[in-house]
């Protein structure tokens, strides 16, 4: 029973953050985007244990939403594009509006248990 009652109370806390997404940190490389179908979005992803940029990480789920403007049904696609910068990951993203985007990823890390996961937010301008 106490096993029980331990797993209901989980839901009631407020925020959660998982070890693995509490050591990295999610930046953009730029906070404004050109409005348009081939909008290119730069993440950079690094641990904050070293300091260094997270090379290899394989990302699984991406979302990308226009929820900082009360519209979080309002969706895009995101293509992954290559490139050369370690920790750098580019997409390329059909930003239909101008506004404010939220750019969700999930993403695993070698020698991470957990699912890494981070949350930015961007500006599309005409």
């Amino acid at each position: 029973m106490r096993l029980l009652t331990a797993v209901l109370f989980v839901p009631l806390l407020p925020y959660t953050v998982s070890a693995g997404s509490a050591n990295y940190e999610f930046h953009l490389a730029e906070t404004s985007v050109a409005q348009g179908p081939e909008a290119v979005v730069t993440v950079l992803i690094k641990d904050k244990r070293s300091g260094k940029p997270v090379s290899d990480a394989v990302i699984f789920a991406t979302r990308l939403d226009m929820a900082p403007e009360g519209m979080e049904a309002m969706t895009t696609t995101l293509d992954p594009l290559p490139s050369e910068e370690a920790g750098v990951y580019r997409f390329k993203a059909n930003l239909s509006m101008e506004g404010g985007w939220r750019f969700k990823l999930a993403l695993k890390v070698q020698g991470e248990s957990e699912t890494v996961q981070g949350e930015l937010v961007l500006q599309a301008k005409p």
